[in-house]
């Protein structure tokens, strides 16, 4: 075996001697050759990240192979790097998380959720258990269904994309928002795919309408001109999870009327609170009804001596009623809602008559547009 070995290390450094390669060598040079064209080819498409990752592969193989490359070779020859290079690497995964979850099951046949990328003398999330880690997943969406908060948690790292995608939280999502109406996935694939994809109100912001009229002013004291004014005003919409919704027309600015809004305990006169539904009609269309009233106002007892009257106005009731349909402009979804129906009920105490009076849908009445406000979902109360 000594002579043997002699010889081939003798003949190893006659071929150098040569200027010869051995056939390994030359495999490698190959391999790297084309492993460095094919980063050409990404980095000339734009597709810089994986270019780096190619040009690395290569100068693992031949650090110097920028330097031993003939770049008047033809086209056709980058095809056979198909032999060294996975297919799969420059595509699109159509289910990433069957391939998260097969590649932590490859890496230990007790996968953690994560691993720690430094060394820490603390205790990591790592160690949490499941339970746990998904219930803390849970105050991240929390009561006011922050789904945003959730998707962004997933890019944290393959474990967390895997928690996030779990079918216990989207369906605790679907209830808190369709309650009985979502027994069914059908058509949906999956409890997620039924949250993004089926018609909803979003709770994450407010809807907001802006109307504006033209109103003629007094004449002038000389007669010879009379004044015209532009007159503009809002109208909020917030949606709650939970079935309440309140509405308020002012002409104060959204910049100030919109913190406002963050709960429903609202401390303002002309706000209007109630509750909400979603209609789904036969023509696929959803529909929005909402029933609404002021605040109930004990009356002081300066108010109550105020006017002394031998016969006061009937107490009576006033609701109004509204009429919505949910349908997407733009690039978001669910984010306008139109007018199909507005009236008010108003229904007498002493004698319980009730008298309803619609109001024609004219021009003032322009469509809701969404606007989401990052303060709602800022701070968590209760999980979902």
């Amino acid at each position: 075996m000594s002579e043997l070995k002699r010889s081939s290390g003798a003949s190893g450094r006659l071929l150098r001697a040569k200027g010869l390669k051995r056939p390994q060598d030359i495999a490698r040079e190959e391999k790297a050759t084309e492993l460095f064209l094919r980063a050409v080819q990404e980095e000339q498409n734009g597709a810089v990240y994986e270019a780096i990752k190619f040009y690395r592969m290569a100068m693992q193989l031949v650090p110097d192979i920028e330097f031993k490359i003939n770049y008047s070779r033809p086209p056709d020859a980058d095809r056979v790097g198909g032999n060294y290079v996975d297919n799969n690497v420059d595509g699109e995964i159509e289910d990433l998380l069957a391939y998260f979850e097969q590649e932590l099951t490859l890496e230990s046949s007790f996968p953690k959720i994560c691993t720690p990328e430094l060394d820490l003398t603390q205790m990591h999330i790592s160690t949490l258990p499941h339970e746990i880690l998904m219930y803390i997943f849970r105050w991240v969406v929390s009561s006011d269904l922050d789904i945003g908060a959730l998707e962004q948690l997933s890019l944290v790292c393959r474990g967390f994309y895997i928690c996030a995608r779990d079918p216990e939280i989207w369906h605790l999502a679907c209830l808190r928002v369709w309650g009985r109406n979502c027994t069914k996935l059908v058509p949906f694939n999956s409890w997620r795919e039924m949250f993004l994809q089926r018609p909803r109100v979003r709770c994450d912001g407010v809807y907001i309408s802006k109307s504006s009229y033209i109103r003629q002013g007094e004449e002038s004291l000389d007669g010879f001109y009379r004044a015209w004014h532009h007159v503009e005003y809002y109208r909020y919409l917030r949606f709650f999870p939970d079935g309440h919704v309140v509405m308020l027309t002012t002409p104060e600015d959204p910049l100030i009327v919109v913190p406002r809004l963050r709960t429903k305990n609202i401390r303002m006169d002309s706000v209007l609170l109630g509750h909400f539904r979603l209609s789904q009609e036969t023509d696929n269309q959803t529909k929005v009804f909402a029933v609404v009233c002021k605040k109930k106002q004990k009356a002081t007892e300066f108010q109550r001596n105020q006017f002394c009257r031998r016969n006061p106005p009937p107490e009576a009731e006033h609701s109004f009623h509204v009429g919505l349909h949910l349908c997407s402009g733009g690039r978001q979804s669910f984010n306008k809602l139109v007018w199909i129906h507005h009236s008010c009920q108003i229904t007498y105490k002493p004698t319980g008559e009730t008298v309803v009076t619609a109001f024609d849908l004219h021009s003032n009445y322009t469509p809701f547009f969404f606007a989401r406000v990052k303060s709602y979902t800022a701070f968590s109360e209760q999980p979902l």
